[in-house]
């Protein structure tokens, strides 16, 4: 099962959890409100902390490092700052003379 299958899964049942505590427990309907998304949070976050810890650690993978790949794709991204440098400058340059 995917992370995010996971999730949504664990999320859409703590839900109904929480919609079944708040029917037991809840006398008004801020109370029953704030149960279910109290519940429902719950579970969201619980779901994201299992996966991020358990579902992506369970598969091993050879862990191999792209240095030249690496390399490539930070000198494109200096690359591409630099290019929006100019083009940044060039605007600033160009409202320089106006004053607010």
């Amino acid at each position: 099962m995917r992370g995010a299958n996971f999730v949504s899964f664990f999320t859409v049942g703590g839900f109904f959890i929480g919609l079944f505590f708040a029917l037991l427990k809840a006398h008004g309907a801020f109370e029953l409100l704030s149960f279910i998304f109290t519940i429902t949070l719950f579970f969201y976050l619980f779901s994201h902390l299992f996966v991020g810890l358990f579902v992506n650690t369970l598969t091993p993978r050879p862990s191999y490092f792209s240095k030249k790949g690496h390399e490539k794709d930070l000198d494109h991204f200096i690359r591409e700052i630099n290019k929006r440098e100019v083009v940044i400058d060039a605007e600033y340059d160009s409202f320089k003379g106006f004053k607010v």
